[in-house]
């Protein structure tokens, strides 16, 4: 290689701070990262004069060529990164004959330049036919910091991106707390004829469960517990047009059929068959001791009386949302005897698991209802969660939403 002479060596420096100069005047203009990657490509075909180059940056864990120019070169965004240069360059520059078994088409490149940062290689930068005045080690560095300059700024975009969109999804998260919160009710029946209370743990920041108690008139209110498929925003919202539209329903009067057929009707137009929704319904006359109640899908809910067996309330039809009418739908009805005790719930409380894998199960909330359905209904609900809990492999981390309405008819 001719000796550079200091005149010379002036006139590198020179074009070398010049490609400094548009590569840190790019970053500071704040352009796409699409932009970036051409002023960085025009910058070195430009300014240092090299003639091929292709760049190699790690997106989403994988590797993606995102610069391919120069004479003779094939589409290297269809071809992947050998795992031989993955593996052997990790560091400094390596020559491209360094590495062995390589195809036909990387014989136009010369020098490897990893690009790393923090120990960590973000990109690789390609290049061939460098002009002589760019093929010593001096200037691979210089090439291998501006490379650097460049990935550590779309590397700076692309956190801020998910920053950003991180503090959106809080956001969003928030509302559908809000949202999720005001559906529930703020008072529950508690008189001479009856007492309801209501317990609810999320299993993740906005849970896919519901469950409602409404005032009809003085002697009859309507409750139910839902579950939709899904969770986040998207369930939230899903229940909250489905209280809208249950509230709507109660206000015109209509009978328990009708706000079944009628909110599957609207669930089903909303989410199109991708989503649905279980749940249970109750209308419950204080004047003549009767339950009216449909079961849409949903887990049978306990009626336990002083005498008798457990009763299960499966009467209704298929869960909401799914077919356009609701097959084979039936209001069921049953008199309640004084002192009975109705528990309704979604599956969080039964689909909890041991070490061994077995479910805790219906029988296992039977159990405690047999042990505890004289107690207070909070103290009611506080063991049943103290007992899936005891139960559950992974302690006070559910598998899924827990909610529990129960009933105490005096």
């Amino acid at each position: 290689m001719p000796t550079i002479t200091p005149e010379k060596r002036l006139f590198l420096k020179e074009r070398e701070l010049g490609a400094l100069l548009e590569i840190t005047q790019a970053i500071n203009q704040d352009p796409t990262e699409a932009a970036l990657y051409k002023i960085f490509q025009f910058t070195l075909l430009g300014q240092l004069n090299i003639r091929r180059l292709v760049l190699y940056v790690k997106e989403e864990g994988e590797w993606q060529c995102m610069v391919s120019f120069g004479a003779g070169l094939p589409d290297f965004q269809k071809i992947p990164l050998p795992a031989a240069i993955l593996e052997n360059c990790t560091s400094v520059p390596c020559p491209i004959t360094s590495f062995s078994g390589l195809g036909r088409e990387w014989q136009y490149l010369e020098t490897v330049i990893p690009v790393v940062q923090n120990g960590e290689v973000l990109a690789y930068v390609l290049i061939g036919n460098v002009h002589e005045d760019y093929a010593n080690e001096e200037a691979t560095k210089f090439l291998q910091t501006l490379s650097n300059i460049l990935i550590g700024a779309i590397e700076n975009r692309r956190l801020a991106r998910q920053r950003v969109a991180a503090a959106a999804m809080r956001k969003e998260i928030e509302i559908a707390q809000e949202v999720q919160t005001m559906l529930f009710p703020r008072k529950l029946p508690n008189d001479a004829h009856v007492a309801v209370h209501a317990s609810y743990v999320p299993h993740t920041a906005v849970g896919g469960d519901y469950y409602d108690v409404v005032s009809l008139d003085a002697d009859r209110f309507l409750f139910c517990v839902a579950d939709v498929s899904g969770k986040g925003v998207a369930a939230s919202l899903l229940m909250s047009n489905f209280q809208a539209g249950l509230r709507t329903l109660l206000r015109q009067q209509a009978d328990l059929g009708t706000v079944a057929q009628e909110l599957n009707n609207l669930i089903f137009r909303n989410a199109g068959g991708d989503k649905f929704i279980t749940v249970f319904f109750g209308l419950y006359n204080r004047a003549t001791r009767e339950l009216q109640y449909v079961n849409a899908g949903h887990n049978d809910p306990l009626l336990i009386s002083d005498a008798g067996p457990v009763v299960l309330l499966k009467e209704g039809t298929i869960m909401l949302g799914v077919m356009e009418d609701l097959p084979m739908l039936k209001v069921g009805r049953v008199q309640v005897p004084p002192r009975t005790l109705l528990l309704t719930y979604t599956d969080g409380l039964t689909e909890v698991f041991d070490q061994e894998q077995n479910e805790f199960g219906e029988e296992g909330v039977v159990r405690v209802l047999r042990h505890n359905r004289y107690a207070p209904l909070p103290t009611l609900h506080r063991e049943l969660l103290r007992e899936i809990e005891a139960y559950n492999a992974q302690g006070a981390r559910f598998a899924d939403d827990v909610t529990i309405l129960s009933c105490r008819f005096k």
